[in-house]
């Protein structure tokens, strides 16, 4: 079996193409699937987890019908291992959470099941439908501009599929007998490594304008490119994603850039005018000041290779980074005026982020750890006296260095204060002195914390006013 998905993985293509022949009707129309067998795909039980198949095992033998769907298929036929799991079903929400005790209902706009598993949760959704004018509000309603406010009309698997939103994710895999039910030419996408929306692109995007950002994700994620109709709607809906609530956006944006390709999914989002729509002020810096895009270029490429060698990231840092521009545009503005840089900085600060928030929701376990990396800008180039070891022990040094040493990368700071910091991280007691010196401290005042000298009290005298002499 894992011989026959070595070759497959060899020449993907290749593969597809004698395994489906040619191409048959447009993706949107298709009402009957081409229906894969299992001796006729590569995607086996063996690629997941335990927990999903627990899931579709139970939904089956109770006699629903149970397929794994989107993303775990897609990623599976590429050659990728599946890491999330989502199962499609004519069983309603209701009926899925009678069957789990460990599972609840959650959403409004979409009513969907989480089936959880320790630290695993698996996503269940009811087959949907087309909504209907006979359908009241609280089951489907769309707004003037035809954003889905609610959809929890339900349907068969053939209308859940052209509800998809890309080819490529209207892919099931029937428990029943492991074949692989292709609605809307998927398999030939995969192939030919297009990412193509289902049914009319500039509708579909105005039905939910996060779409836009899917597709730029996607394209990213998989090197893909954009079917020419996909593509064309995008630069001139942009706009419409002001219409999405930020919470919703935060979620969003952490999909785009904390994945692993957040470096070519950024050019995208600037590709298409995307980004501007997320961070505007960002957007402005960006062409206000020559060094903010290198900036946010070398925070992400940092944030990929760190995921790439499976190191720990924070979303704290990549805002820190991708908001420092218009944060610097402000404290420079607020210095003109006459405040100080301390205060400058901090009422640009909240300025920024007020701003930010009414676009992308930044929860507070993030924004504060993101105003403290600010914070830590003025005070590395502090480099005297014991302030330099307070500095070097704050929580957040390690993050204010590693955005120092990328604002000295991308040209906004000369080189010198990174490699001084960095030399002081590594040095010994001994060593650090002599940094200190280099700079100007004074040796009897840099101890590190725990070496301060007591103070001698003087003695008692008629000049003492007699109220702090030692008896």
């Amino acid at each position: 079996m894992f011989k026959g998905f070595t070759r497959f993985l060899q020449s993907p293509g290749e593969r597809l193409k004698s395994f489906f022949g040619p191409e048959s009707s447009a993706a949107a129309g298709l009402s009957e699937p081409r229906i894969i067998p299992r001796q006729e795909h590569p995607v086996s039980r063996q690629h997941f987890s335990d927990a999903a198949l627990k899931v579709l095992y139970r939904l089956h033998n109770a006699g629903y019908q149970a397929f794994l769907v989107g993303g775990c298929i897609r990623d599976s036929l590429i050659g990728r291992m599946p890491k999330d799991f989502d199962v499609a079903t004519d069983a309603t929400p209701e009926e899925v959470k009678t069957l789990f005790r460990n599972s609840r209902i959650i959403g409004r706009r979409f009513r969907i099941v989480h089936v959880r598993f320790g630290r695993e949760v698996i996503e269940v959704t009811t087959f949907r439908g087309k909504p209907g004018d006979d359908h009241s509000d609280h089951i489907a309603q769309q707004s003037d501009e035809g954003l889905l406010l609610r959809d929890n009309v339900w349907g068969n698997i053939q209308e859940d599929a052209i509800r998809r939103d890309f080819t490529i994710n209207a892919l099931y895999y029937s428990i029943a007998d492991f074949s692989i039910h292709d609605f809307a030419n998927g398999v030939r996408d995969i192939e030919d490594r297009t990412l193509r929306l289902i049914g009319d692109p500039a509708t579909r995007y105005r039905e939910d304008p996060v779409r836009m950002l899917r597709a730029v994700r996607f394209a990213g994620k998989l090197d893909f490119h954009l079917a020419p109709a996909t593509e064309a709607p995008i630069s001139d809906l942009a706009p419409l994603l002001l219409q999405i609530p930020p919470a919703r956006l935060f979620d969003e944006i952490l999909k785009l850039f904390m994945g692993g390709h957040g470096l070519e999914t950024f050019r995208l989002l600037r590709q298409y005018g995307l980004f501007e729509m997320l961070f505007p002020e960002a957007a402005e810096a960006m062409d206000e000041l020559p060094w903010a895009e290198p900036l946010v270029e070398a925070a992400l490429a940092s944030t990929d290779r760190r995921i790439a060698e499976e190191r720990p990231v924070t979303p704290a840092f990549l805002f820190a980074a991708l908001l420092w521009g218009p944060v610097q545009l402000r404290q420079v503005a607020h210095e003109r005026d006459g405040m100080p840089p301390i205060p400058a900085l901090q009422a640009a600060s909240q300025q920024v982020v007020s701003r930010q928030l009414q676009h992308i929701s930044i929860p507070k376990r993030f924004s504060l750890p993101m105003r403290d990396i600010w914070d830590l800008q003025q005070r590395l180039p502090m480099r005297r006296g014991r302030r330099v070891f307070q500095t070097r022990e704050h929580p957040r040094f390690r993050a204010a260095y590693d955005l120092l040493l990328l604002r000295e990368a991308a040209g906004e700071l000369e080189p010198g204060l990174g490699d001084w910091w960095t030399a002081f991280q590594n040095a010994d007691e001994h060593e650090q002195r002599r940094l200190l010196d280099k700079v100007g401290a004074n040796p009897a005042g840099s101890g590190a914390p725990g070496k301060r000298r007591r103070r001698r009290r003087k003695p008692r005298g008629d000049n003492t006013g007699g109220d702090n002499g030692n008896g």
